[in-house]
């Protein structure tokens, strides 16, 4: 059986308090950085997100899947022009890193934009 919502709220949030904490030792961790914006993206909480998700590619502009995140972020916002040029340079960076799988799928979340 599955966990109950209260048990699960209490997971992501020790996994959130965990990742923060191994941010604090290194703060431009892509890898945290990217972790934490996918609990608040589990979360429902859009800006957080989208913040995290900025500050990963920032810290490493070659984090594909932070790309692709972010667009779907901004899909379910109902901001298709933002999501159309993340995708965009979601692609370029996986094409740029020789990461073809990436950008594959990012193309598709583009293609499937319309």
């Amino acid at each position: 059986m599955g966990e109950t919502p209260v048990l699960q709220s209490r997971a992501m949030s020790e996994r959130l308090e965990k990742l923060r904490q191994l941010l604090e030792r290194d703060p431009n961790d892509p890898f945290f950085l990217y972790g934490i914006a996918l609990e608040h993206k589990k979360q429902g909480e859009a800006k957080s997100t989208i913040d995290y998700l900025d500050r990963t590619i920032a810290a490493d502009s070659g984090y594909c899947y932070a790309y692709y995140e972010k667009g779907q972020v901004q899909e379910s916002l109902g901001d298709a022009r933002a999501a159309r040029e993340t995708y965009l340079k979601g692609i370029a960076a996986a094409q740029l890193k020789g990461d073809d799988h990436a950008a594959s799928e990012i193309e598709t979340a583009l293609s499937m934009l319309g």
